[in-house]
């Protein structure tokens, strides 16, 4: 008699924990499609604004002069403005990663508290990091499993991928280089030059950091780019991301 009963209380408890693991399944999964329709919106919502409202590039912020030569840091185009570092939480840029997805882009805001930015389905910037476009290394956080999963092909990434910045001024070119995996506590990544704290930087990087192995977070992985171009407002976005740019779901 009493194997019976606790084999019924077993038999009951897997099924409850069955049934909770798919409700807490079902309900990322619905908060994951909110969350990407929502960024798709805020991402297009401020591409729009700034096309709207700016002529041209502003005046650039500890950099070369827009009349600087065309290499000026930089493969190829315009020398490449900076703008001033925004307020805590402020969405600033727009992130487009075409091996991502044909229509994937994201917000950019500053700062990478979990509650106030990440959890929102967007990138965070590392505030103690470089803005895009300026020497040294731009660097940039974002979920790889849950609210939104905006970085859960990070790991999809192939050498000279394109990751496009689109902010204010106009779009940044950065073609990825490679992957490196670190412990949780290796905030050398984030340096101007990457695991060298001390250099000073000759190149204008950008990377991109999330948790790793999915759904265990031991580790961190990362990837990094380097600015391949820039390319001003008033000449329109670069062609493999001109279709998505501005648009909305």
């Amino acid at each position: 008699m009493v194997r019976s009963i606790i084999g019924v209380a077993g038999e009951v408890l897997i099924t409850t924990g069955v049934l909770v693991f798919l409700f807490l399944g079902w309900q990322l999964w619905i908060q994951g499609i909110a969350l990407n329709s929502t960024q798709t919106n805020d991402a297009s919502g401020l591409s729009q604004s700034w096309s709207a409202s700016t002529v041209g590039p502003t005046a650039p912020v500890n950099t070369a002069s827009p009349t600087a030569p065309a290499d000026s840091g930089t493969t190829s185009g315009a020398a490449p403005v900076v703008m001033a570092a925004p307020a805590e939480t402020k969405q600033f840029a727009v992130l487009y990663v075409p091996r991502f997805g044909a229509d994937y882009k994201r917000t950019i805001s500053q700062g990478v508290d979990a509650k106030t930015v990440l959890n929102a389905g967007g990138a965070g910037h590392y505030e103690q990091s470089q803005m895009p476009g300026d020497m040294g290394n731009f660097a940039i956080a974002a979920h790889r499993d849950g609210w939104g999963s905006p970085f859960i092909k990070i790991n999809e990434l192939q050498v000279g991928d394109p990751i496009y910045i689109e902010t204010q001024d106009g779009w940044y070119t950065y073609r990825f280089r490679d992957l490196e995996y670190v412990s949780p506590d290796g905030v050398d990544v984030l340096s101007s030059v990457p695991q060298v704290p001390d250099a000073a930087p000759t190149d204008r990087l950008i990377t991109l950091t999330s948790c790793n192995p999915l759904y265990i977070a031991s580790e961190r992985i990362i990837a990094y780019g380097v600015l391949e171009s820039f390319t001003p407002r008033s000449a329109g976005a670069p062609a493999e991301i001109a279709g998505i740019s501005g648009k909305g779901a």
